[in-house]
Parts: C-alpha cells; sequence; structure tokens
C-alpha cells in the first residue's frame, strides 16, 4: 500500500492486464483516466521487470480517447507539426513548451467554468460576458506562441528559404486584421445564439 504522498502503482501485466496495487484491483484505461481527471497520482509499472511504462500507457489511453465519437481534442494541424517535429532540433524545447501552457490553460480553467455555468439558462445577453474568459484564453494561447517562436529563432535564426523574414512577417497579417474584427463579432453571436438553441432544446 503507498504512502498517502507517495504515487498509487498500477502493474502492467505481460497479458495486458492492469493492477492497481492501492486499491488491489484489476482496472482498466478507462479507470485509468478517471483517476486521472481526479488528480490521483500514479505510475505504472512493468510486472516482470519493474521499469516505469507511465508515458506510453498515458499515450494509449489518448490514442483510446481520441477514437470515440465525439471526443477528438487534438486538430490534424497539430498532430501533423508535433509529428514534424520529432527528430528536429526544436524537439528539445516541444515538451517544456505544451507542459507550461497546459499549467497556463489549467489556471485559467476553474474560472471559465465558473462563468460558463452561471450562464447557462440565461439570455444570449447574458452570455456574451462568456467572452471575457475566451479572449483572456485566446491571449494566453497567443503569448505562448510568441514565446515558442522567439525560442525557435534561437535555434533557427535564418528564416527557411521562401519565407519572410522577421521583419516582414508581421507586414502582411496587420493589414488583414483590422478588416476581420466585426466578422469576428458576428461570429460570436451566431456562436452564442447555437449555443442558447442548444440550451433551448435541452430543457
Amino acid at each position: 500500500m503507498a504512502a498517502k504522498d507517495e504515487p498509487i502503482i498500477i502493474k502492467k501485466y505481460a497479458n495486458r492486464r492492469l493492477y492497481n496495487t492501492g486499491t488491489s484491483t484489476y482496472v482498466t484505461l478507462e479507470d485509468l483516466a478517471d483517476m486521472v481527471k481526479k488528480g490521483e497520482e500514479f505510475t505504472v509499472q512493468d510486472a516482470k521487470t519493474g521499469d516505469d511504462i507511465t508515458h506510453p500507457v498515458l499515450t494509449q489511453i489518448i490514442f483510446e480517447l481520441e477514437n470515440k465519437d465525439g471526443q477528438n481534442m487534438l486538430p490534424i494541424p497539430f498532430l501533423r507539426q508535433l509529428i514534424a517535429f520529432y527528430g528536429d532540433q526544436m524537439q528539445m524545447i516541444v515538451p517544456s513548451f505544451l507542459e507550461q501552457s497546459m499549467i497556463a490553460f489549467a489556471k485559467e480553467q476553474e474560472r471559465f467554468r465558473e462563468q460558463m455555468k452561471g450562464a447557462l439558462g440565461k439570455s444570449p445577453l447574458d452570455m456574451m460576458k462568456i467572452a471575457t474568459p475566451i479572449k483572456a484564453l485566446e491571449e494566453q494561447t497567443r503569448r505562448n506562441m510568441e514565446m515558442f517562436q522567439d525560442a525557435m529563432r534561437l535555434f533557427t535564426p535564418f528564416p527557411p528559404a521562401g519565407t519572410n523574414g522577421p521583419g516582414t512577417a508581421p507586414a502582411e497579417p496587420a493589414r488583414k486584421d483590422a478588416p476581420e474584427k466585426p466578422d469576428d463579432l458576428q461570429e460570436l453571436k451566431e456562436q452564442i445564439a447555437a449555443m442558447q438553441r442548444k440550451l433551448d432544446t435541452m430543457s
């Protein structure tokens, strides 16, 4: 039995069965996913060798979740970019960037959830308040990307052939951003209206 401050040991056997030594029961990948959501710390060990195989097991859980209908969280462009980083000189900083991004997102999610709960059942006008935390998350993502791009420039000071240099890249997007603001507001209104329609069907 693990001490309170120590992670629970999950043993994985050759037949792929998983054994929770904390509860003395066999568990599934779905059970482990629930433990993660509850904030329960655990490590997975190969029952024969004692090797720590937590990483591949967690990766397997993500694979299983991504293959469930309606649960995809990893966009195809993100997956393509992630695959492209394997073996690249940027691979060493990608884990740290992703970890820090998720930590920052986690800090905001509780406040965002509370505002979402408060908006349920209210009018579209009240739900406009949701835009504030959404914009905050978008801003955090933008800052994270800027940090990541700055780190990339340390390793690749010269842009790839056929691309604009650091001094010329912002010029073109700057001209495109201004006219898009009204469209952004309209899109937000349409999303709020769609959410209200969905709420109406649920009530």
